[in-house]
């Protein structure tokens, strides 16, 4: 049995995502999707590569995600899951990056600079 494996990142989450030929079933951390993303917007997330390419249940996938918060989590996953396709099957590639998942998201949080309150914010200035 072929295995797919691919990385998604998106600000400080790294996802690792194995892709197989399957049934549908996604496990997260070792967790069924559903419980690890309670939020429907997340579930959404993690499934839109899927059905974008007609391919929702297809494959098993698991995936391995650590680092910032639940959405950069599941952003990382898409972005993962949409690169293993495509290394499957090219002819996904454009209907992927028309909707924007085959890029990965540069923005991440600007660091906070010394003699300031925050990365942009400074402290109150007096004239006199």
């Amino acid at each position: 049995m072929e295995v797919t494996n691919t990385s998604g990142r998106r600000k400080t989450a790294v996802a690792r995502v194995y892709l197989k030929k399957g049934k549908g079933d996604i496990v997260v951390n070792g967790k069924d999707y559903k419980t690890y993303f309670p939020v429907a917007t997340l579930q959404y997330y993690v499934e839109q590569s899927l059905n974008i390419s007609k391919v929702r249940n297809e494959y098993d996938i698991t995936v391995n995600v650590q680092g910032g918060g639940t959405t950069g989590q599941a952003q990382a996953i898409r972005l993962g899951i949409a690169k293993a396709l495509v290394e499957l099957n090219a002819e996904l590639k454009p209907a992927l990056r028309a909707e924007g998942l085959m890029t990965r998201d540069p923005r991440m949080v600007e660091r906070k600079k010394f003699g300031q309150k925050k990365a942009r914010k400074r402290f109150q200035f007096s004239k006199r």
